[in-house]
């Protein structure tokens, strides 16, 4: 019977390997729609300027041809952080998209310190970029393995040390199996606040000379957000950030904010001068709670 019984377990093991890997096979056998240059070389940071140029992008929906960008101009300087807002719809997340080359533009050219990112390796290019998306990507692997993704060669104390600036410490404690706590597919067994934490514990670690956050704390709670909000200050230093937001008051301290609007920049500057000038933001901002506001 006990052997029986280990077939049936073995069996039902294999069943649930097959369907798993279905879907990676899938994926495996689809043509990439970003490929590295042939001539493509590593990309060299040397300040961490990122320059948009005339930069055009559209995508086909229903065989239709959707106009996102439309010959956009934007420089951000070497540690300099600009928060993007505007409407749903306006832009913010793609930007983010192109300049990890996740897709490619229709035109111009997007340079990282004068180097064309169609021109470089993406490892290189991804390495550079500390990423921490809205929906964080995690693996079914072990939180410490999730947190250590962009820096292998971390150690023990290096990973905890970024889970308590991450807030994500605590609660991983108390996991059953504290960081060796493996964390299902897309971490499926972490609440969404959970998941972000450990996503921001990841860029804080690999500690990339550019920083993209887009909604990175938009599954916490306030009190949570604001903890994590000085670890975030800290992790900006002297590093070039852009940062997108629906919650105005995360992003009031930044050195520029960008309002996007059917993929125009409509309006820019510091968070007082775009209040004063009121335009879009300031109506965005008139719709919205202080929340924890410092002056």
């Amino acid at each position: 019977i006990m052997r029986l019984f280990e077939i049936n377990t073995m069996t039902r093991q294999a069943e649930e390997a097959f369907l798993q890997a279905a879907p990676m096979t899938q994926i495996m056998q689809e043509s990439p729609e970003v490929l590295d240059d042939a001539a493509a070389q590593p990309l060299k940071i040397t300040a961490g300027k990122v320059d948009f140029s005339n930069v055009s992008f559209a995508y086909r929906d229903n065989n239709a041809e959707q106009t996102v960008f439309d010959n956009l101009e934007l420089s951000i300087e070497p540690g300099e952080h600009v928060g993007l807002v505007g409407p749903s719809g306006g832009g913010k997340s793609t930007l983010t998209r192109l300049l990890l080359r996740f897709d490619d533009i229709t035109n111009g050219a997007i340079l990282i310190d004068g180097q064309d990112i169609r021109r470089i390796t993406q490892t290189s290019l991804r390495d550079a970029v500390g990423y921490v998306p809205q929906e964080p990507l995690l693996f079914h692997r072990s939180i410490r393995e999730n947190i250590a993704y962009g820096r292998p060669d971390a150690t023990q104390a290096q990973i905890e040390n970024a889970a308590q600036e991450a807030q994500a410490h605590d609660f991983i404690s108390k996991l059953p199996n504290g960081y060796e706590t493996v964390v299902g597919e897309r971490g499926v067994k972490l609440s969404g606040g959970q998941r972000q934490r450990v996503a921001i514990a990841r860029a804080i670690l690999k500690d990339a000379p550019i920083l993209v956050l887009d909604e990175a704390t938009s599954a916490l709670d306030s009190e949570s957000e604001k903890a994590i909000q000085t670890a975030l200050w800290e992790l900006m230093k002297n590093k070039t950030s852009l940062v997108i937001a629906h919650r105005l008051s995360t992003i009031q301290r930044l050195d520029r904010i960008l309002v996007l609007d059917n993929g125009q920049i409509v309006e820019q500057g510091s968070h007082k001068e775009l209040l004063a000038a009121k335009g879009l933001y300031a109506k965005l901002w008139a719709h919205q709670s202080g929340g924890f506001i410092e002056d």
